[in-house]
């Protein structure tokens, strides 16, 4: 019954959302006035003095006031997996580039998102949204490049701190707070950032699954409680060294304990009486990562730039699983030991030079250098009549588990070069040529190395049609970065029902040849800002579940490519501020995605659409100033299309739906400059369902085992939020 009406309330929600699309797409080349820039035809500037009727006090809080910019800055936070990241850092994301005084941050984990908390609103002179492509500018590939540009001062300092309190949904309270030292000194820039930033979670998972001949066979109902304390410092420094030189270093240390603890019951319905079976999990996670990023640029008296960038990071992480199980005696006794020590690194070298051609042409060239190294430790075991105890896995018997013991280096050179051409005032085009070539080599329980090449060609076409319409295209080559765990057997955080994910060995890079079309109109008088975007792309080597088995008694996956793929879909954006009935100070922000793909299954042979990935998106952000009340508030809904999330493996089929999920928050800044925000999040405490259907064998052999109904719920969310300056 509940899936009946999620099902009937998705359906008119849909309804609603592609009656919006349309009118957004209807609407969009109906737009034919005119709006005034500050700056060139591709550039918009908004002054500090644009910002002064809402009483911001930070640099994160003036781009959350221009229309289509809000939440661009991204999480505070660092840390990460650097393997799961962008690949290098010569290519742009796409998406939106922070800069800060027209310079990137050397960094991956402590990036320039962050900082835009940190920076008092009277350090920054304007915020430059540059919609155009230019030599001079410290990113490539970038949809958009959002610059904030600080005042010059000889001597300057400011402290900002927040505090916050949070409960969870079984009360438990969790504090945090952060305390950043930003300053200048003659031609020396700081930021220091001391951060304590604990998040807690309390989800309720209830399971019901029935076998194939449709008789019940168990009830299981879990509650999964983790406990992560999350601290971090980290700083980032600045220093001209001249006129025509400067340099800049960040650092950032982090350090996390993350344990989670399980309760279970799992009531057996195929036996009477019934019998229930109790078991509890303890799970320590503890982790630490640190990074070192630095840059310098000289430019010469011809106008031609010299820079330097590098950066070096390391995320160790050692994580235990065990199981107990509640015996006749009353006692809890273990059946499962599961340890994974991993170490990841990376370092990463760039050099580049740019020199003007002619009077509009540029080109920048150079060569990328990058190592990355994962150190991975597994140990299992389990409760078992036979073999020798061990302490070593807590006094259950060790079990022998193939690619447990690896490490797996990369080493990636990628000469490149970059043109950049004015065509005219209204028309910009970027060509990149780059050539990847790279070493993959395993060892340990496994012995191997394979060499890979790759031109990755890139143009970048760009075209104002008038001051406000802008249409941009772009066709690229891609190579995605590997997860190195995917090459080591490792945890199945996944599936109760099975302990371990095997690795491959013979993992390769997906790439793909990705195109798309996307035109922007910013609508006059600073209203709002309308887009639209067209995407395709060709996959090759998609990775994806494969069967890795050794037997069919002991059936196994992995990560592995299954073949060529494709994709494509439709991204509408609008973000409008709602003077039109009489509340400029209101900005309303939808957005909506269809998406689709097809790739070929590599266990039926069936077409399908990709691993894990949606059909589409909704999410509706609100904020409302009220400035005479030194008063805003909003909310955000987001939303999934769902029906067509599945996930295949080797014995088993997962279909997943959820509910919608909406946050709101209100703050207020008192008279002695202090903001007080309260967030509500997921208000309406949504159920994310997951059916996993098993089979007897392989799923191609179509034999059915059982199907499992799963739904859980993690509860509201509330925080209160103290933030000042002095």
């Amino acid at each position: 019954m509940h899936h009946a009406s999620l099902t009937w309330n998705r359906l008119a929600r849909l309804h609603a959302k592609l009656s919006l699309a349309l009118a957004l797409a209807i609407t969009l080349p109906l737009a034919v006035s005119a709006q005034d820039t500050t700056g060139d035809d591709s550039t918009v500037i908004y002054p500090a003095s644009y910002f002064v009727q809402w009483g911001p006090r930070t640099a994160q809080d003036m781009l959350d006031r221009i229309p289509g910019q809000a939440n661009t800055g991204g999480p505070d936070g660092g840390g990460g997996n650097p393997t799961a990241g962008g690949r290098g850092l010569g290519s742009g994301s796409g998406g939106t580039e922070i800069l800060i005084d027209g310079k990137r941050t050397a960094g991956k984990n402590n990036q320039a998102g962050g900082l835009l908390r940190r920076i008092a609103v009277d350090q920054v002179q304007e915020i430059q949204i540059i919609r155009g492509t230019s030599g001079d500018l410290d990113v490539r590939g970038s949809g958009q490049v959002i610059n904030v540009v600080l005042f010059e001062a000889l001597a300057s300092q400011s402290v900002s701190w927040d505090a916050t309190a949070a409960m969870a949904q079984d009360g438990e309270f969790i504090p945090s707070g952060s305390v950043a030292v930003n300053g200048q000194r003659g031609e020396f820039n700081y930021l220091f950032t001391l951060r304590s930033n604990p998040r807690y979670s309390h989800s309720v998972t209830h399971e019901r699954s029935i076998l194939a001949d449709f008789g019940r066979n168990d009830v299981i109902v879990e509650h999964r409680i983790n406990d992560n304390e999350n601290n971090e410092i980290s700083m980032n420094l600045g220093y001209d060294i001249s006129p025509n030189s400067s340099a800049r270093v960040n650092a950032l240390y982090a350090v996390q304990d993350s344990p989670t603890e399980v309760s279970r019951l799992t009531n057996n319905l195929r036996t009477t009486p019934n019998t229930l079976t109790t078991e509890k999990e303890d799970n320590p996670s503890d982790r630490d990562n640190w990074e070192v990023g630095g840059d310098y640029e000289l430019t010469l008296s011809s106008g031609s730039r010299f820079k330097l960038l590098g950066i070096s990071n390391q995320n160790n992480q050692n994580s235990t699983r065990e199981r107990f199980q509640l015996s006749d005696d009353g006692v809890f006794e273990n059946n499962l030991f599961l340890n994974n020590d991993r170490a990841i690194q990376e370092r990463i070298v760039r050099g580049s030079y740019t020199m003007d051609l002619f009077s509009e042409q540029s080109i920048e060239f150079g060569v990328e250098g990058a190592q990355t190294i994962l150190d991975s430790k597994l140990a299992l075991g389990l409760l078992s009549s036979t073999g020798t105890p061990s302490s070593a896995v807590s006094g259950l018997v060790p079990q022998n588990v193939s690619n447990a013991n690896s490490r797996v280096e990369e080493i990636r050179y990628e000469p490149f070069l970059i043109h950049n051409w004015t065509i005219s005032p209204k028309m910009s085009l970027e060509s990149t040529l780059v050539y990847e070539t790279s070493e993959i080599s395993q060892t340990g329980d496994i012995t191997r190395t394979r060499n890979f090449e790759f031109i990755k060609p890139k143009l970048d076409l760009r075209y104002d049609l008038t001051p406000m319409l802008q249409l941009r295209g772009t066709a690229e080559r891609l190579v995605n970065q590997l997860n190195f765990a995917d090459f080591v057997a490792s945890n199945d955080e996944q599936d109760n029902d099975r302990n371990l994910v095997a690795g491959n060995a013979g993992l390769r890079q997906q790439t793909q040849w990705r195109y798309s079309f996307k035109t922007e109109y910013r609508l006059p008088d600073d209203v709002g800002v309308i887009s639209a975007e067209l995407f395709y792309a060709d996959h090759q080597d998609v990775i994806d579940r494969v069967d890795v088995s050794t037997s069919d008694d002991n059936l196994q996956s992995a990560n592995g490519n299954i073949g060529d793929g494709t994709e494509y879909g439709l991204d509408l954006n609008a973000s409008i501020r709602m003077g039109m009935i009489g509340l400029p100070n209101l900005l309303v922000s939808p957005s909506f995605m269809l998406q689709d793909s097809q790739v070929t299954d590599p266990f039926t042979g069936v077409e399908r659409r990709f691993q894990s990935q949606f059909r589409g998106m909704w999410r509706l952000t609100m904020r409302h100033d009220i400035p005479e009340w030194r008063f805003n508030w909003g909310f955000q809904n987001f939303d999934r299309i769902d029906g067509g999330l599945f996930r295949y493996d080797v014995d088993d089929i997962e279909f997943e739906i959820g509910d919608p999920r909406y946050m709101l928050f209100a703050e207020y800044v008192d008279k002695r400059g202090l903001t007080h925000r309260l967030d509500i999040g997921n208000v309406s405490n949504n159920v994310r369902c997951r059916r996993r259907t098993r089979f007897v064998g392989r799923i191609s052999d179509n034999i059915l085992e059982e199907i499992e109904g799963q739904c859980t719920t993690t509860g509201v969310e509330l925080s209160f939020k103290v933030t000042g300056n002095f």
